[in-house]
């Protein structure tokens, strides 16, 4: 069924054409996702499908009662109302029937109300709807309900928009970079829920597992084109492929053609008939399509490091605390030369704080920070560049240099610097205030490298990159030869650049961990198995011991076998899981085989939760 089509829509702000001519359509039960390049349009495409900004031409036709959630990157909600009020203030009928029930429960003297209110509740099955909102509201790390919006910082409001976007069930789900502002568990909370929900998505992400695990369908928009992919993000990456390899013969063809037509055009009579008039206008046709070279920029950054020293950074017992809340106690550690450190926690552990001490933008409240006398610091915050009004995009890097050392005795010049990171000679010239945000950010991350730094701290690096940059960055990291410390909720981006983690546990608990993040989550996986095997040994009662006892809160005869076998069944699926997801590995994977093992991989997850689910259950009934 069809819920939305969009026909050639195109958007333009002054000279600078975004796009033109687009057409697609969403139908229920599609997850796609939107790939292009920053500063293409992305944001202002999902703006018009949500009716936020309307196209310059073009239109965009809704089925008729399609209800439509858009999470944007900086929502706008009312700052005087709390988090629960945000969620009620919805046109959600079965939202306005709880809310009714809530104040019939605080006025137990009006009856009638109560009663009807009661009877609403049964009639739209609005006690299960309750429930459910409540969790995602936990889940998200929004327990507060009382808490206003205008006390929130950017990182709740989007949780909070994420929350009402979700609790309100949309027949069609609009989302900007959903996984920006979610901690690693909620992240993976979040592919857990779209999977086994039935939503219709639309969204726009740089986080590659989110739509390896979500997405069945990938849009590109490339060069102004778009391109279809029936497919999640590996599918995605083969077929690419083999459009760019058909796409350079094409291009070959078309040289060698233009060739043999431009010795024609050197030859042709002056007198010209219809036939030699059309072969003219097929030449100039066919000249445009040889002269489309694809602007592809290969970055291949070689910046001549500065030498490292035997001494590094040491820290010796230190420690840190807020108000109720401690971050480090007595911390130990001394870094060595090439180390690769990923941070991951969740949000509110001090990951961010951590990282300051270390640059020294921060001071432990005791211990020492003792920083060799070599190394130089490249520091990316998640602040972003300050914006100079009238400032433009090569003026931002020439204020650090107009060269940077290369090996081998070369240097390169700003201009080529920004080149490299996909800035052509035209946008090095636009004004920093018309870029786009990912723009801003790649810019930022040009002036955090061309100091020449030997030991590199990123903070929340990929958030608003495209994919084309962050691969770019991803290469320029892994031929770094410095000491890297990152902070990042993208798990693809950790899992190729870092060799080991400091794991913020909170409470000023942090463990190191040799490996990466998948290596982690294996491991973590693994704990919570050992655990529940753990609580079932101790929980067991012997075979007559639990016949004789009162069943009054304890398991049945085909509750107790069932739950003697579910947990077998919890490891087989497991198993099954690892397995599947090696397969992804195979070279000779056809694109339908890819979309067949994400369904097989989708289908294994949902099993796994509603056992894990029916598993806590029965436990619960036996420790009662």
């Amino acid at each position: 069924m069809n819920l939305l089509t969009v026909e050639n829509i195109a958007k333009s702000f002054g000279e600078l054409v975004l796009f033109k001519d687009l057409s697609f359509g969403i139908n229920k039960d599609q997850k796609i996702a939107l790939i292009a390049k920053n500063g293409s349009g992305k944001t202002s495409i999902l703006n018009i499908l949500s009716g936020a900004e309307a196209p310059d031409k073009g239109q965009v036709n809704y089925r008729k009662g399609t209800r439509v959630s858009f999470l944007e990157q900086e929502p706008k909600m009312d700052p005087k109302l709390s988090i629960e009020e945000t969620i009620f203030a919805s046109d959600n009928e079965v939202l306005k029937i709880i809310r009714a029930y809530e104040k019939a429960l605080n006025n137990p003297e009006d009856t009638e109300a109560y009663q009807k209110a009661f009877e609403a509740m049964d009639r739209f099955n609005a006690w299960d709807f309750e429930t459910q909102y409540k969790q995602i509201l936990s889940k998200l790390k929004l327990d507060d309900l009382n808490l206003k919006v205008g006390l929130l910082s950017g990182g709740q409001k989007k949780r909070l928009a994420l929350a009402d976007a979700l609790i309100n069930k949309p027949d069609l789900l609009i989302l900007d970079e959903p996984t920006n502002h979610l901690d690693l568990e909620m992240i993976e909370w979040l592919e857990q829920y779209f999977a086994k929900e039935n939503m219709t998505l639309f969204m726009v992400t740089h986080d590659r597992y989110f739509l390896e695990r979500v997405c069945n369908e990938i849009i590109e928009l490339d060069g102004g084109n778009l391109y279809p992919y029936k497919g999640n993000y590996s599918y995605y990456l083969e077929k690419k492929e083999a459009r760019k390899e058909q796409e350079a013969v094409e291009h070959h063809k078309s040289k060698l053609l233009f060739k043999k037509e431009l010795d024609w055009m050197r030859r042709q009579p002056k007198a010209r008939t219809t036939k030699s008039k059309s072969r003219i206008d097929d030449f100039h046709a066919i000249k445009e399509k040889a002269n489309n070279r694809r602007k592809e920029h290969e970055v291949q950054l070689e910046i001549n490091m500065t030498r490292m020293g035997s001494k590094i950074i040491e820290l010796h017992k230190i420690s840190k605390a807020f108000p109720d809340k401690p971050i480090l106690d007595q911390f130990d550690y001394s870094f060595t030369k090439g180390e690769r450190v990923g941070i991951i926690g969740k949000n509110g552990t001090g990951k961010s704080t951590f990282l300051n001490i270390i640059a020294g933008k921060g001071e432990p409240d005791s211990g020492k920070v003792i920083i060799g006398d070599t190394i130089k610091f490249g520091y990316y915050t998640q602040k972003g560049i300050a914006i100079k009004e009238g400032q433009k995009v090569i003026d931002v890097i020439r204020d650090f240099g107009d060269y940077i050392p290369l090996t081998k005795g070369r240097q390169i010049s700003a201009q080529q610097l920004l080149e490299r990171f996909l800035f052509d000679r035209k946008k090095q010239y636009d004004f920093v205030e018309k870029l786009s945000g990912g723009e801003r950010k790649r810019l930022y991350l040009c002036t955090v490298l061309i100091q020449n730094p030997n030991f590199l701290i990123l903070d929340e690096p990929t958030n608003d990159l495209d994919i084309v940059t962050l691969n770019v960055l991803e290469s320029f990291l892994l031929d770094f030869p410095g000491c890297l410390m990152v902070v990042s909720h993208d798990r693809y981006f950790m899992d190729k650049i870092v060799d080991h983690l400091f794991v913020f546990r909170g409470n000023a608990v942090i463990e190191n961990f040799p490996g990466n993040y998948s290596d982690y989550r294996a491991y973590e996986d693994s704990q919570v198995i050992e655990k529940r095997e753990q609580k079932e040994s101790s929980n067991s009662k012997s075979k007559n011991s639990w016949k004789k006892e009162s069943t009054a809160n304890k398991l049945s005869y085909a509750e107790q076998k069932e739950y003697n076998q579910i947990e077998r069944e919890i490891q087989k699926l497991e198993n099954r899981k690892t397995k599947t997801q090696n397969e992804f590995t195979n070279p000779e994977l056809s694109g339908d085989d890819i979309a067949e093992l994400s369904k097989k991989l989708q289908e294994i997850n949902i099993a796994i939760e509603t056992k894990t689910e029916r598993w806590f259950e029965l436990s619960a009934i036996i420790e009662n």
